[in-house]
Order: structure tokens, then C-alpha cells, then sequence
């Protein structure tokens, strides 16, 4: 049996315990899953006894949400901090500011490879399937089609899986490919035919008003603004005089 704690205790030495069990669970989930890694297994690796672990979090989904709380709180803080007037700017705020969560938390986001243990009906999955739909909304924009709300998701959702999946690339080169798919899924459609022919895609007045600003107020080169908004460095210069 487990002493019961005393008002003398050390507040540090409690956070220590409950770290070092987020920190051995997050091992074994990786290593065996979530499902199939018991409490007496962490408890074990940590060398005290199940009630030890229990006393901290009552149950293993406990556990659970206490290693994805840093990435809900994450998640919940990019998107309410993302309003903006300009809906290109909020939607690059989530997009970019989502994107670098999930990549922070890219090893805690696999475990949903193996198990779907975050996807399990509960807070953990209810706070994550709220945000992303915060999330959805403001990349479509105000006002946005059918067809533009369904970009948006796919856009939104599409954040995640190269993350996990290729989780062990290097962290720059990874982040710089998913922003480029995301550009190319949410570009506008090139409505004067020639995009079959392969010429560049046409800038709408929003996306020039965008590259100015990336110009005058973020000091940004042209080739760097080309790349980002997926067009040619001559169709941004013609666009930019």
C-alpha cells in the first residue's frame, strides 16, 4: 500500500513523479501501444506500485490526457489568437501556427498510427475535433463556397499526417514541403485556361495585395514570396509593377 501524503510534502517532488509517469507512458505507448500497455507496466518501469501511479491518474486515459494537454492547449491558443481582419493573414495564422504545433508534438500525434488512442471518445478527442473545426472555418474564410470549405478541411486535416508519417525528417525541410501542398491546395484555380498548358497561375487581388505586403512590410525577396505563394518569379514581378 501506498503512505498517504502529508501537508509536508514537496510540491516539486510530487510534480517530479507525475512527470516521470507522462515520461515512462509516453515510451511505452510509442514502444506497445496505448492499448495494449497496462498501468502495472508503467508502474514497473518506474519501480513503484500500480496504487503509486493511480494516486497521480486515476486511470490510464488520465495518463493520456496528460500527455496531450500541452498539444490541446497548443492547438486551442493557435486558433484563438489567430483573428485578423484580412482572412488570408488568419488563415495563414492557422495554417503555420497549427502546422508548428503538430510538429512539436509530432511523436505524440503518431500514437494515433498504431492505436488511435487520441481518436478514443472522450475530452481528449472532443477538445481536438472542436479546435479543428475552429480551424476549418477560418481558412475557408467569411463568406466561402462549398467548394472552398471543403479545400479548407482537406488543407486543415492534411497538417497532421505527413508529420506523422515522416516524423523523423529534419524539422525545416518537413514543415517548408506541407506549406507547399497546403499552397498549392488552397491556390485559385486559373480561370484563364492556360494552367493545362503549364503556365503559371494567375494572382487575384487578394493574393497581390498579400505579396505587397510581404514585399514592403516583411522585407521579403521575390524569390521567397514566389515560392510561398506558388507562382513564377516573372508572373510576381508583372503582378508587383
Amino acid at each position: 500500500m501506498v503512505s498517504q501524503r502529508v501537508d509536508s510534502r514537496p510540491v516539486s517532488t510530487e510534480a517530479t513523479t507525475r512527470a516521470r509517469i507522462l515520461e515512462v507512458a509516453m515510451d511505452l505507448f510509442g514502444t506497445h501501444g496505448y492499448h495494449r500497455t497496462s498501468v502495472r507496466a508503467i508502474a514497473e518501469q518506474l519501480g513503484i506500485s500500480k496504487a503509486g501511479v493511480l494516486y497521480h491518474y486515476p486511470s490510464k486515459y488520465d495518463i493520456l490526457a496528460g500527455l496531450a494537454e500541452p498539444l490541446l492547449v497548443a492547438m486551442e491558443r493557435t486558433v484563438a489568437d489567430a483573428g485578423h481582419p484580412d482572412p488570408c493573414e488568419a488563415r495563414r495564422r492557422v495554417v503555420e501556427g497549427l502546422l508548428d504545433v503538430f510538429l512539436a508534438h509530432r511523436y505524440l500525434l503518431r500514437l494515433n498510427v498504431r492505436d488511435l488512442a487520441l481518436a478514443a471518445p472522450g475530452s481528449i478527442f472532443e477538445r481536438f475535433s472542436k479546435v479543428m473545426m475552429q480551424a476549418n472555418t477560418l481558412v475557408a474564410g467569411p463568406e466561402a463556397t462549398f467548394a472552398e470549405r471543403v479545400r479548407a478541411t482537406q488543407a486543415v486535416a492534411g497538417l497532421s499526417d505527413p508529420v506523422v508519417l515522416y516524423a523523423e525528417a529534419p524539422v525545416d525541410q518537413l514543415r517548408a514541403e506541407v506549406l507547399e501542398g497546403v499552397r498549392l491546395l488552397l491556390a485559385p484555380a486559373d480561370r484563364t485556361a492556360h494552367a493545362s498548358k503549364g503556365r503559371p497561375a494567375a494572382l487575384t487581388a487578394e493574393r497581390i495585395d498579400l505579396a505587397r505586403r510581404m514585399r514592403d512590410t516583411e522585407r521579403r525577396s521575390v524569390p521567397d514570396i514566389a515560392r510561398e505563394l506558388g507562382v513564377s518569379r516573372a508572373t510576381l514581378y508583372r503582378y508587383l509593377k
